[in-house]
């Protein structure tokens, strides 16, 4: 009985110790691609698109906007 919990124990320290082997080198092995592949195509810098010109005129008052914007909801809201 002795011998068989021995062998348990052994078969138990050699698939926890692969396990941990594998997943170290799965790690290393997935931080030396990436910083490969950074190095041969460094990311590209986007330029921040120009802000659009504000759809409402100049001229038009919170008070004209608040009523066009309250006629809108009503229709849609129907």
């Amino acid at each position: 009985m002795d011998h068989l919990i021995s062998e348990g124990v052994e078969l138990m320290a050699f698939g926890m110790g692969f396990v941990f082997v594998f997943l170290t080198l799965l790690v290393i092995i997935t931080t030396l691609m990436s910083k490969i592949i950074n190095k041969l195509v460094p990311e590209t810098v986007t330029e921040p698109k120009p802000k659009a010109a504000s759809s409402v005129p100049a001229n038009t008052s919170n008070d004209e906007l608040l009523a066009v914007l309250t006629a809108a909801v009503h229709t849609y809201r129907k």
